[in-house]
């Protein structure tokens, strides 16, 4: 990336542009640093205390290289709806039934190959931003460089990124909105469930997630809630509203399962996050599928269109 001086970064320190002005984390810069190609200005390699002047051309190697992408990420050619992109960003409509990532069992039919093949063209790294369950479809997002990732990761630390999901429940929340909080850590002696818990049991983190009603069915058995996690805690709603008696309809690991639809019906509606580079809100929504509405239908509860 080459960044031609003008006024504004005219008598700073290379160091100072870098950490305060484009955002770059420590350990890029560290990697610009000791790289022989790391930072140069007029094509000569300085250090990060060379005062910049008016017309230099500082040039950072901050570009992927073939060494960083990851050989267990093969590209596969799979359907895969894109609802945002460019250069930084790319937000997919992840479909359930699949991963987010490779795994046992799964290593050609997760969101990662299906991106993998999409920029094959080019040198890709695989870096997202949140990761859905296999089962779990909607919005999820991926960063597209090095420098875009590490803001992103800023943004999500510090709750500007802003995630509203549609449940459908089994049982219907003793309010119409609300925020759910407990204390959530690894179920012992499993690596895939979680369960709510005590503040002082070992690796237990808060977890906060607000809801608001949406619709329920006249008989009470059901109902439909936007749910917004202010934590990101491992399969957070589906254990917080299994807690609270209202498990998520068809998730046979915090609930039972459900004849109406072959997964736990919970869809990543919609996210708003500040664009890495820009700074500019950006909102992002994916439908919800017709599994889930076919499931409302059959339930009773008022269809939920965007």
């Amino acid at each position: 990336m080459d960044i031609v001086i003008e006024n504004n970064y005219e008598g700073m320190l290379i160091r100072e542009v870098l950490k305060n002005r484009l955002g770059y984390s420590v350990n890029l810069i560290k990697k610009l640093k000791f790289s022989p190609d790391g930072i140069r200005v007029n094509g000569e390699w300085v250090t990060v205390r060379y005062q910049l002047k008016h017309g230099d051309v500082l040039s950072l190697a901050v570009e992927d290289k073939e060494e960083d992408v990851s050989p267990y990420i093969i590209p596969a050619d799979l359907p895969l709806e894109v609802i945002y992109e460019d250069e930084y960003v790319t937000a997919i409509n992840k479909p359930y039934n699949m991963p987010s990532h490779p795994s046992l069992g799964h290593q050609l039919d997760t969101a990662a190959n299906a991106l993998a093949h999409r920029y094959r063209d080019r040198v890709y790294v695989f870096r997202p931003v949140n990761r859905l369950d296999r089962d779990t479809s909607g919005c999820m997002l991926t960063s597209n460089t090095r420098d875009a990732s590490y803001k992103m990761y800023l943004a999500m630390t510090g709750g500007e990124i802003h995630k509203s999901y549609i449940a459908v429940l089994d049982g219907v929340p003793a309010e119409d909105e609300g925020v759910l909080e407990s204390y959530m850590h690894r179920k012992p002696d499993s690596i895939i469930e979680r369960e709510e818990t005590t503040p002082d049991a070992p690796d237990a983190k808060p977890a906060v997630t607000t809801y608001r009603v949406l619709a329920k069915n006249t008989e009470g058995t059901h109902s439909v809630v936007l749910a917004s996690p202010i934590t990101g805690r491992t399969h957070q709603i589906r254990v917080q509203f299994a807690g609270i008696g209202c498990p998520v309809t068809g998730d046979s690991l915090y609930g039972t399962g459900s004849p109406y639809i072959l997964r736990h019906a919970l869809h990543s509606w919609k996210t708003e996050f500040p664009h890495p580079m820009s700074g500019e809100r950006i909102t992002v929504t994916a439908p919800v599928p017709e599994d889930i509405h076919f499931l409302m239908a059959v339930l009773g509860l008022s269809d939920f269109r965007e």
